[in-house]
């Protein structure tokens, strides 16, 4: 029995150690599964990263246009003010005008009535002289 008892570990040797070295080489190949599963997930990571980046990129750029979309509606809503403002001064002035025309109208129609009376006076002064004239003769 010694002897194939002998025999059955030799024959096991050899089995063992071709299992022994197919789990090696299974060992191996998910080691290096493993290893390639790592690279794939630092490369997942580093995209994630490079489209987080970009994406504070892009909301950089939006917090920006939106200052400067802000900033233009202040300067649209001075410049509407400023404007409303030189209607409203052109408006004074219009009526400004309006009034000093109106002024010069009736400074004229003065001006008019006492050349009037002026004229009048004259011609109430020749008829006095003519009247003279005929009674010195």
């Amino acid at each position: 029995m010694n002897e194939r008892g002998d025999n059955d570990v030799v024959r096991e040797r050899p089995k063992d150690r071709t299992a022994a070295e197919a789990a090696r080489r299974e060992a191996e190949r998910f080691r290096r599964l493993a290893e390639e599963a790592r690279e794939v997930r630092d490369h997942h990571r580093e995209a994630l990263e490079t489209v987080r980046q970009e994406r504070e990129r892009l909301r950089e750029t939006a917090e920006s246009a939106r200052i400067a979309s802000e900033e233009a509606r202040m300067a649209a809503e001075a410049a509407r003010t400023a404007s409303e403002d030189a209607r409203v001064a052109t408006d004074a002035a219009r009526h400004a005008v309006v009034d000093a025309i109106r002024a010069t109208a009736d400074t004229l129609n003065a001006s008019l009535e006492q050349m009037r009376v002026v004229e009048d006076m004259r011609r109430t002064l020749r008829e006095i002289r003519d009247v003279h004239k005929l009674d010195s003769n």
